[in-house]
């Protein structure tokens, strides 16, 4: 299947900036790898069926046929010579993914109109516009003529596809003309030289890369991964198809005998390490003739700030990844290593699945800034949406910097609608923006005002639309911060699920046995100053230490230790009841670990603002690596991600007066993890209060931080 040129010392030059790594080829255990990362990807519905294929070509043939129908009524309407009307022709190339042969099912489709002369490009966003709407099967088209390269977007027999726009300076575009040649610039605009850029990377990557087979298997399984990561996409800041697949191809050139399932490998132990900014090339960069700006540190001072760069292949060579910010590095780097993580283990078991598995975003975090854009009509809809998520870079940058916030990550993955409001999201677009704050020790309380930030972003935004002319009165924009326990009015609850791993098990054992050393040592672990549990969890709480006798409970002997009533505070003849002065009496925090119990258990109902909170007692929203020990007791920095929620009601009925218990505990927070609710019963979802949201007045979120 991929047989081809195997590559050696005496084969002549090599692709690439550098001699390859490796010419290795592959053995009987790459082979069996490879098989199984071939069903996988089958299973996956990765490639598209020959049935689809067809179609593709097609609905490409029908554009060919528009574009040279309108080519020869341009020439017509400027009363060009009949017998230069006859011979009038132009050409659609298709590029990017689909041009690369690593298109999925449902993917859209890159397009680049080429015409002769004659043609100017106001033609193409008028008369072609115009006679694209009247065709049967186009639905959803809209122009950005505005845009960096302009564009028109539109759907053809339910096959997205953005045309793009190049004139060159010839009488009749043939059907045997190739773009790769430099020639083809001569005499043109930035903007048409911009349109090309795109087939011209495009058809060099094929020719720089050893295998072509390889390459293409190879970045199918890269990009599933980048998907399903929340890794793709240039407009928000990561990286698109292109950026991908020359990242790929570097790794094809460093070891050409390999297959996909150890270019895979290679691929996350490259870019893993990788000591960006340091630029990725896959071929050496050359002078033009033309005097066309290129990507060069030494002269442009705009591209030393270049975060990640990834240099394009062919003249005027450009960083695909001007959009990365530091954000958007950290992340990447991070999921890159946990994917050499994996593949590591996959080269043993050769179990696919785990490297694709999808990471939870809404559980990485504490806050989150809800960014929502809605509209009243579909058409005014489609260009608002479009609008803003191309600026949301922008926001990104404000909010990198600011002093207090050392992480903005937005989530790149699509989301289902909510099943409640199924009409009124179709007129609605939400981005979530998961933000981690940096730890000071030294601050008792940290303000952290995002205003500034926000509001910027948003009259930038509607700068553009204004000076776009595409602003309307039932365009709105509107943010909102929302904590992670309050994320169930935003998102569906199978987002907000905790998958139970080893690792946690792990990490319980761990404290379990640390309280079991400081109970023999005498030593009382410290905490911060006590809150208060409510009567209801109480009683779950002396339940669950009851049942907890058998040799393979954690929280045998040393748990039920920790329960201390005081005899004046129990009520004769009813253990489980608590009298009026143990109100004043609180338990000492712990630190919470593992639960005991499926997570479908029931959970304690919260107690106002002085009730224990699960979400205050986790930090594994920090994407910093975890210690395999840490100190029982919640530290400073642990509590200065966490905001203060001034002038929360009670979570309990008013006709219920919670009584609490006092405790005093040498343990981790194992006892209190274990009540933990199920992720489809949050405690947002089921309360009587409606949700604490921070509501723009000015587009105003303020946050304390409090130790």
């Amino acid at each position: 299947m991929f047989s081809c040129k195997v590559f050696s010392r005496s084969t002549g030059p090599f692709l690439g900036v550098t001699s390859p790594i490796s010419l290795a080829g592959p053995n009987k255990k790459d082979h069996t790898c490879m098989q199984q990362l071939q069903c996988f990807l089958e299973a996956s519905q990765v490639f598209e069926a020959d049935e689809e294929l067809g179609h593709r070509l097609v609905v490409m043939g029908k554009l060919n046929s528009w574009l040279k129908e309108w080519i020869k009524e341009v020439a017509e309407a400027k009363e060009l010579p009949p017998s230069f009307v006859n011979v009038v022709s132009g050409k659609v190339f298709a590029f990017g993914s689909y041009r690369l042969g690593v298109h999925t099912k449902g993917a859209d489709i890159d397009a680049l109109c080429v015409t002769p002369r004659h043609v100017d490009r106001k033609d193409f966003f008028s008369s072609f516009y115009e006679k694209l709407k009247q065709q049967e099967g186009v639905k959803n088209i809209r122009s950005v003529e505005d845009a960096f390269v302009p564009v028109i977007k539109l759907d053809v027999d339910n096959i997205e596809i953005d045309l793009l726009f190049a004139k060159l300076q010839r009488q009749s575009v043939p059907e045997e003309l190739e773009l790769r040649h430099d020639e083809i610039l001569i005499n043109l605009d930035i903007r048409c030289i911009r349109s090309l850029n795109g087939c011209r990377v495009t058809d060099e990557i094929l020719h720089l890369v050893p295998n072509i087979d390889t390459f293409r298997h190879t970045l199918c399984a890269v990009k599933l991964w980048a998907k399903r990561h929340g890794l793709y996409s240039n407009a928000l800041g990561f990286l698109g198809g292109v950026s991908w697949a020359m990242l790929v191809a570097r790794t094809c050139q460093l070891y050409p005998n390999a297959l996909p399932s150890t270019l895979v490998h290679k691929f996350f132990l490259i870019f893993s390490q990788w000591d960006w900014p340091k630029p990725v090339l896959l071929k050496k960069l050359e002078d033009g003739k033309l005097n066309l700006p290129v990507w060069d540190p030494r002269v442009n001072p705009m591209d030393r700030f270049h975060v990640m760069p990834i240099i394009t292949p062919v003249y005027p060579q450009q960083n695909s990844t001007y959009n990365a910010s530091m954000s958007t590095l950290r992340v990447i780097t991070q999921e890159l290593k946990e994917g050499l993580f994996i593949m590591d283990e996959i080269q043993e078991t050769g179990y696919w699945n785990k490297l694709f598995e999808s990471p939870n975003f809404f559980l990485k975090y504490k806050h989150y800034i809800v960014l929502t854009v809605k509209a009243t009509t579909e058409e005014h809809q489609l260009e608002w949406v479009g609008l803003v998520e191309s600026r949301i870079r922008i926001l990104v940058t404000n909010l990198e910097r600011n002093e207090l916030i050392q992480l903005a990550h937005v989530n790149a993955r699509e989301m289902a609608s909510l099943e409640e409001e199924p009409v009124r999201m179709d007129l609605t677009k939400t981005w979530f923006i998961g933000l981690l704050f940096k730890k000071r020790e030294s601050a008792p309380s940290l303000n952290v005002d995002l205003t500034p930030d926000i509001q910027s972003f948003i009259d930038t935004v509607y700068r553009q639309a204004t000076a776009a002319n595409i602003l309307q009165d039932d365009m709105k924009l509107d943010f909102v911060h929302v904590r992670r326990k309050h994320l169930s009015q935003y998102v569906p609850a199978h987002f907000l699920r905790k998958k139970v791993s080893e690792k946690n098990t792990s990490g319980l054992e761990v404290c379990s046995r640390e309280m079991k050393v400081h109970s023999e040592a005498g030593r009382p672990m410290q905490g911060p100053s006590p809150p208060c549990l409510s009567l209801p969890f109480a009683s779950f709480a002396s339940e669950l230490i009851g049942r907890s006798q058998g040799p393979g409970s954690l929280l045998c002997g040393q748990a039920r230790q920790c329960m201390i009533f005081s005899p004046s505070d129990s009520t004769q003849g009813e253990p489980g009841t608590m009298s009026a002065s143990t109100k004043q009496k609180s338990i000492t925090a712990l630190k919470r670990t593992s639960s005991l119990i499926p997570q479908d258990s029931p959970k304690r109902p919260k107690n106002g603002p002085s009730s224990v909170d699960a979400e205050n007692l986790d930090h594994t929203g920090d994407m910093e690596p975890k210690e395999e020990e840490k100190e029982c007791s919640r530290s400073d920095e642990e509590m200065i991600n966490e905001p203060m929620e001034e002038n929360k009601e009670s979570y309990c009925p008013e006709e219920m007066e919670p009584a609490v218990m006092e405790v005093k505990c040498e343990a981790p927070y194992a006892l209190l993890h274990c009540q933990r609710r199920a992720s489809n019963e949050l405690p947002d979802a089921l309360s009587p209060l409606p949700t604490k949201r921070v509501r723009i007045v000015r587009h105003s979120i303020r946050l304390r931080l409090n130790r």
